[in-house]
């Protein structure tokens, strides 16, 4: 039997296990996903495992999407235009490194029917997630991304890899059509950004985390009159991508999924 996994660190709210695990019985096949805690120091044994077919995939989560690169073989086009990987399998030998992320924001965002063309759009955070989202919200003609982290710094760093960011102080609220929530702010119910949004009104407030399934920052946006979405489509695309990518099976993605992560 196969085994797959998803690792990070926290990593007990993610709800990877139970969808991999609802499509590998709907699809039949002998396999088992689980979910391992690591610290950076175990990142080389875990590619030990791969190599040596004990474990036949990973999904990489926060806070080792850039960290995991330096032990792989090959990156793909998506992985090295982000610096990110969600995404580890064995192919000929070689640990490949892909990233998922970047298809299961742009899926996510079209099944919301929101077009991003010509919109700009702030962006709260620059960790683990937040260069395939700029990398899809270029691809999807966005006509200006602007950047706001608590370590300005780090934010600065993403313009090595996306020259035309816009970088401004946390706390400063721009003109924007629509803001994204990566920071890992929300992860707790208690968990409040501090920033005030009373006086932004018909704008569409996008949350990365999926459990919970509301965050303060949604439920705020909401009581403004704003549009909000949350990341579960964006998780469930590129949990798909991925297992089409290990078992080459399309997982179907209908209401039952939807409502199996909603338990």
């Amino acid at each position: 039997m196969k085994k797959y996994l998803v690792i990070g660190n926290p990593v007990d709210h993610s709800l990877s296990p139970q969808l991999h695990n609802y499509w590998i019985k709907k699809n039949n096949i002998s396999a088992i996903y689980d979910k391992e805690e690591l610290n950076n120091n175990d990142l080389k044994n875990l590619i030990l495992r791969i190599k040596n077919k004990q474990i036949s995939g990973a999904n990489i989560t926060v806070p080792f999407k850039k960290e995991i690169i330096s032990y792989l073989d090959r990156l793909s086009p998506e992985a090295e235009g982000t610096n990110s990987v969600n995404t580890v399998y064995l192919e000929n030998d070689k640990i490949v490194g892909h990233n998922t992320d970047i298809e299961g924001f742009e899926f996510a965002i079209k099944y919301t029917k929101y077009d991003i063309a010509e919109k700009e759009i702030l962006i709260l955070g620059a960790g683990g997630v937040v260069s395939s989202i700029i990398y899809a919200l270029k691809r999807m003609r966005a006509s200006k991304i602007i950047l706001s982290n608590r370590t300005k710094n780090k934010a600065e760093d993403m313009k090595i890899l996306f020259k035309n960011l816009s970088i401004i102080n946390w706390g400063q609220l721009p003109n924007f059509d629509m803001i994204i929530n990566a920071t890992s702010v929300g992860l707790k119910k208690e968990d409040k950004l501090n920033l005030d949004f009373s006086k932004i009104k018909n704008k569409f407030f996008y949350d990365v985390i999926y459990n919970p399934k509301e965050t303060n920052f949604l439920k705020n946006a909401k009581n403004f009159g704003n549009k909000t979405e949350n990341g579960k489509k964006m998780f469930i695309y590129q949990a798909a991508a991925s297992f089409k990518m290990w078992h080459g099976i399309k997982p179907e993605i209908n209401e039952d999924v939807n409502k199996f992560l909603d338990q």
